[in-house]
């Protein structure tokens, strides 16, 4: 088969971390993702949990020898020419599984082929190859271009966020939630005094519910006199699981159009979710019983095709405060459920 060309480009992704209902932690990463023809590459892998090799936790050495891989600058990693395209966002070992393929120069253009699912030192195309993708032929100076302009920028640095609030015993546990699941998070009760370059290095600010107005404004106005790109989050409920996703959510700096979880609504006992390609979805839902206790409840998991899809909910799981949460590999989303 002769590879048709097709477009070639980068954009910012990410791998959602979570403090899930059953106690299971998965890291949060931020990588760079492949845009083929406009698209997310990683669409059309259904449910798949990667990332790149272009993470933004990767050391610059080790970065910037990714990116040379894939310009051709040095030897394959593995095997046949082969590159890994996606591996795994926690151990980042090819034996846990990697997408791997062909990547090989043709005069100027770079050609990407023979994806396949790899596990070991030469995989099985016939069983485990990607027969539906591919090959894609990339203009040169289009793909050397996307690519060099990531060595040319700074390295980004992982996910910092800071917690205000007056309950101290939920900011602390919060905050070691977040830095279980590789997302920095400091606490304090006055942002007035740090300096410009510390409240830049944050990319979201979550306030307990108990912060008065007064220094939620005053806040605001420090981070706007560091020019701080940053996500104001209110924290929903002192349920850890909850908040940890209200700030996965605040952190996702992907383009809106390529995000698989478009959407999501929780009213009238049933919750809706709005996916734009095919990937496993994971919907719980949280209360708080009278005495304020978290509870926590699986409405679903599974893989939907794209589209809008409904779902009923138990009225004993969302009786009184209540919270949904969906979750894909890539993006987190959450809503108060209302009657």
């Amino acid at each position: 088969m002769s590879a048709e060309y097709a477009t070639f480009g980068l954009a910012p992704a990410m791998r959602a971390g979570g403090v899930l209902a059953g106690g299971d932690v998965r890291v949060h990463r931020d990588f760079v993702d492949f845009i083929v023809d406009g698209r997310p590459l990683m669409f059309r892998l259904t449910d798949l949990d990667a990332v790149s090799p272009l993470a933004s936790d990767v050391p610059p050495a080790l970065f910037g020898a990714q990116v040379r891989g894939l310009l051709l600058e040095g030897e394959a990693p593995l095997d046949d020419g082969r590159h890994i395209i996606y591996g795994c966002p926690e151990c980042r070992g090819i034996e846990c599984g990697a997408v791997t393929a062909v990547i090989e120069r043709a005069g100027d253009d770079y050609v990407w082929r023979d994806f396949a699912w790899q596990t070991d030192g030469h995989p099985d195309l016939e069983r485990n190859g990607y027969h539906g993708i591919g090959p894609f032929r990339f203009h040169g100076a289009e793909y050397r271009d996307a690519l060099t302009a990531l060595l040319e920028g700074e390295t980004a640095q992982g996910p910092r966020v800071l917690l205000i609030g007056a309950r101290v015993a939920v900011l602390a546990k919060l905050a070691a939630a977040l830095r279980t699941i590789d997302i920095g998070a400091d606490i304090t009760q006055d942002a007035a005094d740090v300096p410009a370059e510390e409240l830049r290095r944050y990319g979201a600010v979550a306030f307990g519910r108990a912060v008065g107005e007064q220094e939620r404004a005053a806040v605001h106005r420090s981070f706007e006199r560091a020019e701080a790109d940053v996500v104001f989050v209110d924290g929903l409920a002192p349920i850890v699981p909850l908040l940890v996703a209200q700030i996965e959510n605040a952190l996702d700096r992907s383009p809106p159009g390529s995000r698989r979880l478009a959407g999501l609504a929780a009213a009238g006992g049933e919750a809706a979710v709005e996916v734009t390609a095919a990937c496993r979805v994971r919907l719980t839902a949280y209360r708080l019983d009278r005495l304020y206790r978290g509870h926590a409840h699986e409405v679903f998991e599974g893989v939907l095709e794209a589209g809008r899809h409904r779902f009923p909910l138990d009225a004993k799981a969302v009786r009184g405060r209540s919270f949904l949460v969906a979750r894909t590999s890539g993006s987190v989303l959450v809503e108060t459920v209302t009657s």
